[in-house]
């Protein structure tokens, strides 16, 4: 995220609106609550207990964790898993007697000051830190000894030590985006504050250097250490172990020189590619306004386009006891890095290859002996293959076994994300893994031993929203499948070490977290631990989001929403409404979890109702649902949102579209809002578009191309916010942060440009030394007295 500026915020304007020339005025318009809490981060009031934090025994049968509770109080509770009994760890009270006497300052049961602990495996003794010294106290008498100073810096509460997982398990990191309660970047956690980001984190943030690494011409030495390969004036040098050199080619040439070079494990075959370049055109920034004065600094940096050329690689196999090269048949690959895995035999190799455009996938193996070429996997579509920009997918495309010569192959051929299960011998599918109406959503475990899996998916309980996480395990032969979680919402869990037990916490937007102890065999409740404590959040007026389905264009499929409504709500009211947008395919958007944040109150504070929606187009439903973004990033899920707005409003009185509906969005976000008012003008009367990618020409390749498709057509100008500028109704913001390393800035400017041009009237906000964002404090309070003069509230 680039360093945001907020109050060297320069102001260029554009339209006839009067208020442009008079922002020192405007801030009449907004609450002195409001403008308060833009100028200075409130403190957020807690939540406790929304999640345990266990520390097993080393049999595993047993743990201890802690709670934190108002006003710095704590408590610490013993499991005894097996019976599913919860009790107090130890007496609080005459452990912190005995802590007052050994150490002879007051100590009160409910704020012992333990830094660390630790149990015996039969519970008779505990050890721990507190006041700066180890102690030991026998929990027979809770007689406390002193054991000496403490480490200067203690480590944290440390479990007792556990038992270890299985030989060589394949673990798969889960995304910290499926625990909102950890992850600091995630607008869902207690900790975040969404005054205090400039941009939501979303998978789009990415590196825009779509260039590869550069090629390494140091020499490489086989494994047996009797040769060195090279490349010198664009060819492959030999030299053996006495230093003699040998001109292994002498068809490789600027432009289209030998490299990536890497030897076979008996050092027999060498592998090379030939690589003509690709584009290294580049995207200019101008910095106005430098920190240290003086003169505006030009930025360049290669940047792809869609439809740019990307570097080529033509796959080369050669024979080094012959010293000859061996034909290999093999596609070159015009899109992407080729990366190399051996075989467990050395004899072979595979890598993937996603043909440009996205609508084939090959996993490629190549017979070194021979040069011959097959195919373990050769998936092909009519619309796309997701295959890039995959974080937010949450599982690899291709998932190796360590034991066995097989793979798990990740595909929504059969019309939703499933698993797959492939002899990399023959090349043939042996089965589905998992198999059904839902969305597999990442890979936890796989035990090959057991041979079985634990993934976690969304969609497979119908009683429930489709995009809430559940957790299961499944054989490999597909045969098995257990649910491992229940409670209706969103899971997350932490599995004991040999995955006996899980710890399973849950919450929805509208209900604080639950954590339970279930089994790990069959997912069997085995004690209720904790539910989320989230008094003070009511004392302080915090009120839920309102989940809310309605259905979509084809009249059957939920789309599913929240609603915000204001602080003060009078349901004899009408309030406008505000749409929060951000329709990218790569992921869903509509929080699902808990959250103390009031996420949208810079706006329900003003008075306004604030939804944000999941329209088709976007992903972790089925194929179907996903398609619609295919070649028609215009459609941003508009005429499902749209339906979905007059079944609200025809369930709720004070729900009023009737003077239209406003919309703000950021980054793709931004493309959307901007795209409501130019497709959409009839229904939505006023947006503000932040830093969008307005044209799908003018921003990354690797993104665009993936929905878009390849070569760049007439789809492109159809769905472009510049081409389409002319078809503008309604009152519109733009907001551009000079500095976007994301996004080039030229796809607002010339958005400007087309509005000139039609002889539209428009707002713009500029922001010197600003990087990719919303505007930061600044743009959203530009935002505010937005919405407040074009849609105001009731008074």
């Amino acid at each position: 995220m680039s360093m945001v500026y907020p109050w060297r915020g320069w102001l260029l304007a554009l339209g006839c609106f009067w208020g442009l020339l008079a922002s020192g005025q405007e801030d009449r318009l907004l609450p002195a609550s409001v403008t308060s809490m833009q100028k200075g981060k409130q403190g957020i009031p807690r939540v406790y207990k929304a999640r345990v934090e266990p520390h097993w025994f080393a049999n595993e049968s047993k743990f201890w964790y802690r709670n934190d509770l108002p006003q710095g109080k704590r408590e610490y509770w013993l499991v005894d898993a097996q019976r599913g009994e919860k009790q107090p760890a130890f007496d609080h009270g005459r452990l912190a007697a005995a802590l007052s006497r050994a150490a002879r300052q007051t100590v009160t049961a409910d704020r012992l000051p333990i830094d660390t602990l630790e149990f015996s495996e039969d519970l008779g003794t505990l050890r721990f830190t507190a006041l700066g010294r180890r102690w030991s106290c026998d929990l027979k008498d809770y007689r406390c000894q002193d054991l000496g100073p403490a480490r200067r810096s203690p480590a944290p509460e440390s479990p007792t030590p556990a038992s270890p997982l299985p030989e060589s398990p394949i673990i798969l990191q889960q995304p910290a985006s499926d625990d909102p309660l950890l992850d600091p970047a995630d607008p869902d956690n207690p900790f975040f504050d969404p005054l205090a980001v400039s941009v939501r984190s979303v998978p789009e943030v990415l590196s825009s250097l779509q260039q590869p690494p550069r090629l390494d011409e140091r020499p490489v030495r086989s494994p047996n250490g009797q040769w060195t390969a090279a490349i010198r004036n664009a060819n492959i040098i030999l030299r053996d172990a006495q230093g003699k050199e040998i001109v292994l080619t002498r068809d490789g040439k600027e432009g289209n020189s030998y490299g990536l070079l890497q030897w076979s494990p008996d050092s027999r075959r060498l592998v090379a590619f030939r690589i003509e370049p690709g584009d290294r055109k580049e995207v200019y920034l101008i910095e106005s306004s430098p920190p240290g004065g003086g003169r505006a600094r030009l930025h360049t940096r290669p940047y792809m386009l869609p439809g740019d050329k990307y570097p080529r690689y033509e796959l080369h196999l050669f024979d080094v006891d012959q010293l000859r090269e061996i034909p290999v048949r093999a596609d070159p690959i015009d899109f992407g890095f080729p990366r190399l895995r051996w075989g467990r035999d050395g004899q072979r190799f595979t890598y993937q290859q996603v043909d440009r455009g996205h609508q084939r996938f090959r996993l490629v193996e190549v017979d070194v002996r021979q040069g011959a070429v097959r195919h373990l996997i050769d998936e092909r579509s009519q619309t796309f293959l997701w295959t890039a920009h995959t974080e937010s997918m949450g599982v690899p495309l291709i998932t190796w076994l360590n034991k066995t010569n097989e793979l798990i192959y990740a595909s929504e051929k059969s019309g939703w994300r499933h698993l797959y299960l492939i002899d990399a011998d023959t090349g043939q599918e042996k089965n589905a893994i998992t198999h059904g109406e839902y969305v597999v959503r990442g890979i936890d475990f796989i035990d090959e031993e057991r041979r079985e899996i634990y993934f976690r998916a969304s969609g497979r309980r119908q009683d429930q929203d489709p995009y809430f996480i559940h957790y299961y395990r499944v054989k490999f032969d597909g045969s098995a499948l257990t649910p491992l979680t229940d409670g209706n919402g969103t899971h997350t869990v932490q599995f004991s070490p040999s995955r006996r037990y899980l710890i399973d916490t849950y919450s929805r937007v509208d209900h604080p977290p639950i954590t339970e102890l279930r089994r790990g065999s069959d997912g069997t409740l085995v004690c209720r631990l904790e539910e989320a404590d989230i008094s003070e959040l009511q004392a302080n007026g915090w009120q839920p989001l309102e989940p809310f389905a309605a259905k979509g264009r084809d009249g059957r499929t939920d789309i599913w929403g929240v609603i915000a409504r204001p602080r003060n709500f009078d349901p004899r009211k009408k309030y406008p409404v505000i749409e929060s947008i951000y329709a990218g395919p790569q992921g869903a958007f509509v929080p699902k979890a808990f959250s103390p944040v009031s996420r949208y109150r810079f706006l329900t504070e003003l008075g306004y109702v604030v939804v944000q929606i999941d329209g088709m187009g976007t992903a972790f439903r089925s194929k179907a649902f996903h398609d619609v973004c295919w070649k028609n990033l215009k459609d941003a899920g508009f005429p499902d949102r749209i339906l979905w707005h007059k079944a609200v409003a025809a369930r709720y009185p004070w729900y009023d579209i009737s003077r239209g509906v406003g919309i703000y969005g950021t980054s793709a976000g931004g493309q959307n809002a901007l795209a409501a008012l130019l497709f959409h003008g009839d229904f939505y009367t006023a947006a503000v578009a932040a830093c969008g990618c307005h044209d799908n020409r003018l921003d990354k390749a690797s993104w665009n191309e993936q929905w878009m498709g390849y070569p760049v057509g007439p789809h492109y100008a159809a769905c472009s916010n510049v081409d389409n500028a002319h078809r503008l109704q309604g009152k519109l913001l733009l907001i551009v942060g000079e500095m976007d390393t994301n996004v080039p800035p030229e796809n607002t400017y010339r958005v400007v440009d087309a509005l000139i041009k039609a002889n539209k009237d428009f707002e713009l906000l500029v922001i010197p030394g600003m990087g990719h964002s919303d505007g930061g404090p600044y743009g959203r309070r530009r935002l505010q007295q937005f919405f407040l003069r074009h849609l105001p509230p009731p008074p």
